[in-house]
């Protein structure tokens, strides 16, 4: 099972993958949610770099950032909508709508599973 859960992730990864690509985009620049702050900051510099966003020094603290979209920014909220939706649509095109949802609350559990596993100390 832990080989079919691999295979499936890199697929739809990949294929996700080249449709950022399509946008000019990395992987994870479109989701940043839950990242560490190194991962956003190079997310962020890369962003900027194409022209995504601007960064300043905020005028309360210049400690702090203010992140800003750029209008090239805001021109990829809906492209990159789009673009998880078509892969949605790609991703439950064979499957019935019961698989569907048996597959969501499998791969639920099993995540639930990794992430519950990983907070236990280490036995020893």
């Amino acid at each position: 099972m832990s080989h079919a859960i691999f295979q499936l992730a890199r697929a739809h990864r990949g294929h996700a993958a080249a449709m950022l690509r399509a946008l000019n985009l990395h992987p994870g620049q479109e989701l940043r949610v839950g990242l560490d702050h190194s991962t956003v900051s190079k997310s962020l510099r890369r962003m900027q770099q194409a022209g995504l966003l601007t960064r300043e020094p905020a005028a309360h603290d210049r400690r702090a950032m203010v992140v800003s979209l750029t209008d090239a920014g805001r021109a990829l909220q809906e492209p990159i909508a789009a673009m998880w939706r078509t892969l949605e649509q790609i991703s439950v095109r064979d499957p019935t709508p019961d698989q569907v949802d048996m597959f969501t609350t499998c791969a639920r559990t099993i995540e639930k599973s990794v992430r519950d596993h990983s907070r236990q100390p280490p036995a020893g």
